[in-house]
């Protein structure tokens, strides 16, 4: 469970880091369900599991990469290098993570659009809810730089929390940091390991690319 306290103890540029849960994790039925509910110190809080005893509203979160039956081929899909280079960037240098894996999240959770928004109304480059985003402090879902930032903080922290294991922190970001503790290690789900081997191919990709500086708009 992520809560607005603890957002608190990452630094000043991790106050998104926190952010989402909410922001960008589908799961094994293509969508990941999120709880929000209040807690009775009046703190707002997320979580794959359904809380007991408070009233809670369900969230859930479409993903570009997620279908098991998507007729995309991930090896030659045109990439993106040349957009948001400077957002990737930056928040790369930030949270100190390569370029190429953020790209290659852009790409699996959106397809690199901007105005996605699915059919529950997630919205942007990392499907951002209006209501989650205004609750921790995101003031325009549309703001590529504040997607790529919150998801990219988000994403180094779950690498921090499971010791730098690449695979562990997306099949979090996919299916929630709960379910794999529940499963010590990556889940058993079809669309969860989908996800994984199609942000491992984006990622090379991105890598043999040259990176967000590269000269060329796709590959």
């Amino acid at each position: 469970m992520i809560t607005i306290s603890a957002i608190k103890r990452c630094s000043a540029d991790w106050r998104l880091a926190g952010l989402l849960f909410l922001l960008s994790c589908p799961t094994h039925a293509s969508q990941l369900k999120v709880y929000q509910y209040t807690q009775s110190n009046g703190v707002v809080a997320f979580s794959d599991k359904a809380p007991q005893q408070q009233p809670y509203k369900v969230l859930r979160y479409d993903c570009f990469a997620c279908g098991v039956s998507s007729q995309v081929n991930f090896r030659t899909t045109p990439l993106f290098l040349q957009r948001y280079r400077a957002e990737i960037s930056h928040a790369a240098r930030v949270h100190q993570l390569e370029p190429s894996l953020i790209q290659a999240l852009i790409h699996a959770e959106s397809g690199f659009n901007p105005q996605a928004r699915s059919k529950v109304g997630a919205q942007g480059l990392m499907q951002l809810m209006p209501e989650t985003a205004k609750d921790l402090g995101v003031t325009d879902v549309w703001t590529p730089k504040h997607n790529i930032n919150a998801g990219t903080a988000y994403l180094a922290a779950l690498l921090q929390q499971f010791q730098g294991d690449q695979q562990l922190a997306l099949a979090a970001y996919n299916a929630g940091p709960s379910t794999v503790d529940r499963y010590n290690g990556v889940p058993p789900f079809a669309e969860t390991k989908a996800y994984l081997q199609r942000v491992q191919i984006l990622q090379q990709r991105y890598q043999r690319a040259g990176q967000p500086d590269a000269n060329r708009s796709a590959l």
